[in-house]
């Protein structure tokens, strides 16, 4: 429930800052989460992005103040945040479909509401997890920086990422490194979730460090001790990737009771490159700590 409840909280300050620059730290604090994990759970459950979503109310409420107020338009696009007349046009238009001259005169316009989160009755599918503790470990990766979650485009980046890596050979490089009895049994993709930058999050693909001399181009780095849930994820890649995550967010975290995400560190273990084999499996690594009761 308390899940749910800041969920609400974060949706009331984007509301109550349409007008202003909306600082999404402080949107993702209101849900006790990092402003990267928000993010990517917000538009796991929407199907669009928060700053879609901010566009989207903005430009509803745009069409309104049109309809019932004779406000100039530069005044109304500097209110809802465009910087010039001819952005702002640019984008009533395309969201609206007719000019905001348009709209004064009466055409018809599209409302976008806001989103309110609603208690309703979910579950009773299966989903396999376990508990795992891990102490401080070292990892050997090679690491790119991407955009943060607001389209397609992080999905499409960390894809290609794996593509360039398997093709420029730094995934055989990074096998080498394999220790005799890993802990994480496969190659490993990491999403440093506590180092985002404004508009931007670390992404590495790696494997555990056997403490060997690290060639160019990798580098070594330390994964704090976390207790982690562990989900099993079955089927073809990325969609069954996809499709297990949307369930951790919307049925593991707000049902369970005795664990919250940490918004530090998320681990995909991948035991083999096989990822369109229908029956692939590989698993997700959440780090978790216990709620305060």
């Amino acid at each position: 429930m308390e899940w749910i409840k800041g969920i609400q909280r974060a949706l009331d300050y984007v509301e109550a800052h349409l007008q202003e620059e909306i600082d999404y730290e402080a949107a993702a604090k209101e849900a006790c989460s990092s402003a990267f994990h928000f993010q990517r759970v917000f538009r796991i459950l929407c199907g669009f992005s928060l700053g879609d979503y901010i566009r989207m109310r903005r430009l509803s409420l745009a069409a309104s103040d049109l309809a019932v107020t004779s406000d100039k338009v530069i005044d109304i696009a500097l209110k809802y945040g465009y910087d010039t007349p001819e952005s702002f046009t640019r984008a009533f238009t395309r969201f609206h479909g007719i000019t905001p001259t348009e709209a004064r005169r009466g055409g018809t316009v599209r409302s976008f509401s806001r989103l309110s989160v609603k208690l309703i009755l979910t579950g009773g599918s299966m989903m396999d997890y376990r508990m795992e503790r891990l102490d401080a470990f070292r990892v050997v990766c090679k690491r790119k920086t991407v955009e943060k979650p607001e389209g397609e485009g992080p999905a499409e980046e960390i894809s290609a990422f794996w593509d360039t890596c398997t093709a420029d050979g730094s995934i055989r490089k990074l096998t080498r490194y394999f220790p005799k009895e890993p802990r994480l049994k496969g190659l490993l993709g990491i999403c440093y979730s506590a180092e985002t930058e404004e508009n931007t999050f670390p992404y590495g693909i790696g494997v555990e460090y056997d403490g060997r001399e690290v060639e160019d181009g990798l580098e070594v780095i330390e994964i704090p001790a976390h207790t982690y849930a562990v989900f099993t994820c079955r089927g073809k890649m990325p969609e069954a990737f996809a499709k297990t995550y949307r369930k951790i967010v919307t049925e593991f975290f707000p049902q369970n009771d005795r664990y919250e995400h940490v918004p530090e560190i998320e681990l995909e273990v991948y035991p083999s490159d096989k990822v369109s084999d229908p029956d692939y499996v590989c698993e997700i690594w959440i780090a978790v700590k216990e709620r305060k009761q």
